[in-house]
């Protein structure tokens, strides 16, 4: 059942196997068993794919139950003890990972020298479906303004601080800071871009934001590194949407501006399972985060 899981989140037997660290050929004879087992067809071709059939996503349902039980039972058991252990994996975009995440694993260094703590810098666009897989414990994620995409189903998600967004010139490109910001925006129709790629919340953000004014950027660079979108600018080859924890507290380097109303500020949270909710572990990072977030730039 673990394995059936594991196929509808992971889409094939090949994910599954790597993931695992199985035989392709045995995740599918273990799902031949459970099939005979059940008696009735599990999966159904879909060309090369497999998809699963109604019963199968029935177990499925069950397994989740099943799986966040047990991991709030070891959230009690971890609770009832007095020294924390194990280890804690967190996956994080770049400027949580570059900002906040040193900060927090200083704080929970400090207080709990035992726990073992892996981070990932990954965007939450392939860290939230890698939680749910139980790849990690915790995720950091961003969510941009008129974002419509739902929430992955069985994930708590806690807010942790918005964050700025401004629109970030060359600085040889001189505009006028009295003009409203959708002109200011409007003016730059033909000027190269810097963003994110295609299929992120972040591009579909900007690009949204663009043709609000009028337009359709000209993106020439595309990264998901800000701070290479952040020399892109300073050399003068684009201009860009930066968020306020590029600069971590110190001065900005390039001339910024402010956004249309709407579209000014990105939620910053944090993800986990709810079986793993009130895992102590969990609670200590949620906590250092948060602190981490509050302090002065080091």
């Amino acid at each position: 059942m673990r394995l059936l899981r594991e196929l509808k989140h992971r889409g094939t037997l090949a994910a599954v196997a790597t993931a695992l660290s199985y035989a392709p050929s045995s995740v599918s004879q273990q799902l031949s068993q459970l099939e005979a087992e059940v008696g009735v067809p599990l999966l159904e071709r879909v060309g090369r794919r497999v998809r699963l059939t109604e019963q199968a996503e029935i177990l499925v349902a069950h397994t989740e139950a099943v799986l966040e039980r047990l991991e709030r039972a070891e959230s009690e058991i971890s609770s009832s003890l007095t020294d924390l252990t194990g280890t804690l994996r967190i996956a994080s975009f770049q400027t949580a990972a570059l900002t906040l995440v040193p900060t927090a694993l200083g704080l929970l260094r400090d207080q709990h020298p035992h726990l073992r703590v892996h981070v990932t810098q990954m965007e939450p666009e392939r860290a939230l479906p890698a939680l749910q897989t139980r790849d990690f414990d915790l995720v950091l994620a961003e969510e941009y303004p008129g974002s419509h995409n739902p929430r992955p189903a069985g994930l708590q998600q806690q807010d942790l601080l918005t964050d700025a967004l401004r629109l970030a010139l060359p600085p040889t490109l001189e505009l006028p800071c009295t003009e409203p910001p959708l002109t200011v925006l409007r003016s730059l129709a033909d000027h190269p871009w810097v963003m994110e790629p295609e299929g992120t919340a972040a591009r579909h953000w900007a690009t949204t934001l663009c043709r609000k004014a009028g337009f359709e950027p000209d993106v020439r660079f595309e990264t998901t590194d800000l701070l290479l979108h952040l020399r892109l600018v300073e050399q003068n080859h684009a201009a860009a949407f930066l968020p306020d924890l590029v600069w971590n507290g110190h001065p900005p380097t390039v001339p910024l501006h402010p956004l249309p109303h709407g579209h000014r500020t990105r939620r910053v949270s944090t993800a986990t399972r709810h079986g793993r909710t009130h895992h102590p572990a969990i609670h200590s990072c949620r906590t250092a985060l948060t602190r981490a977030a509050t302090l002065p730039p080091t």
